[in-house]
């Protein structure tokens, strides 16, 4: 599909900076832009593209200063970021639309679901369940029991939605990910045997929340596990059992929460972070990668480390981590000295 650069100004509110009748059909990254692409200047270290670049539209920052003369054209916007998501959700939008259930899925009795349904081959969808309006259910995809899956919501590939588990709208289940399953509880007995814990609640995933690939969410013991509005979760994330994750929040890979903790609203946790149960972390806290968090934090804060401290902390600490070499032989040096004395 052709847009020119005047129309894409107008979808995206910015000025155009050129020619605004040239035309494109494709995006592209701005370091390996071609002809007849639009690509964006997101991130300034990627700035001296924009005089390389050989795409014919790229998206500024309305207040971007250049350096010299580009040839092609600019079109500046407030937010260059948010500016070519749109155009990515407008092409992507625009790609052939699936509707109607395969031969090879099943479907059982008493399950409730609304029009433009997609329903892929070899996936199943067991009884009682409600699945709302224009849902796209991809290949290989079970769902359990008495689930309920809200409007726009998509399911890809071998998704795994176990009893009772509810899906709000315009949610993004990628492959592999298992919602609802049980969650990591055993108790002793006299013997000494380990004794699964049996967990009867479920779990429920809110409103446009995205969720990668080959994640666990684990259903309460009593009660549910909640992954809030708004949250956005990478691959390879653990979420326990009566776990809450606050709305907006953002979680990268390999990110593991264990049971019972509550993190608040528009938290960031970096990769292959861990939080230990029963916590409680406040809102807008931003947990950094490879940090190992064993008490409750405050809202607002940043830590980093295992285990986790307030990030001026750690980095004050490691400037004196970093030279323990070297004092280490100045100590070393002193006690000889004293010795030969």
């Amino acid at each position: 599909m052709k847009l020119n650069a005047r129309k894409i100004a107008e979808m995206l509110d910015g000025v155009v900076e050129g020619n605004d009748q040239i035309n494109i059909d494709n995006l592209s990254k701005i370091e390996s832009g071609v002809k007849n692409s639009l690509s964006f200047l997101g991130n300034l270290k990627y700035k001296e593209f924009l005089y390389s670049s050989k795409s014919s539209i790229i998206i500024v920052d309305k207040n971007l200063k250049l350096e010299k003369p580009v040839e092609l054209t600019l079109i500046r916007v407030d937010d260059p970021n948010e500016s070519f998501s749109k155009l990515l959700n407008h092409f992507s939008s625009n790609n052939e639309q699936l509707i109607g259930i395969d031969n090879n899925s099943i479907i059982e009795e008493n399950v409730k679901y609304e029009k433009d349904l997609y329903f892929g081959a070899f996936s199943i969808c067991k009884t009682k369940s409600k699945i709302g309006k224009n849902v796209k259910i991809h290949t290989q995809v079970f769902i359990g029991k008495n689930v309920s899956i809200g409007e726009n919501s998509i399911l890809y590939p071998g998704v795994k939605i176990y009893d009772n588990s509810v899906i709000g709208t315009n949610c993004i289940i990628h492959s592999g990910t298992v919602i609802g399953s049980d969650g990591f509880g055993f108790n002793i007995d006299k013997e000494g045997n380990q004794v699964k814990v049996i967990h009867n609640g479920n779990a429920i995933i809110e409103d446009n929340v995205e969720i990668g690939s080959n994640c666990t969410i684990d259903r309460a013991t009593l009660g549910s596990t909640v992954i809030k509005k708004g949250a956005k979760l990478d691959n390879l994330i653990q979420i326990a059992h009566n776990v809450v994750i606050g709305e907006n929040c953002v979680i990268a890979a390999l990110v593991g929460i264990a049971g019972s903790t509550t993190i608040g609203k528009n938290c960031m946790i970096g990769g292959q972070a861990g939080v230990s149960g029963h916590l409680t972390i406040g809102d807008r806290v931003m947990i950094q990668a490879q940090s190992g968090v064993f008490k409750n934090i405050k809202s607002g804060i940043s830590v980093m480390g295992t285990p986790a401290i307030q990030i001026m902390d750690y980095n004050k600490s490691y400037v004196h981590f970093k030279n323990l070499p070297s004092i280490i032989k100045s100590i070393e040096k002193i006690l000889k000295k004293n010795n030969d004395v």
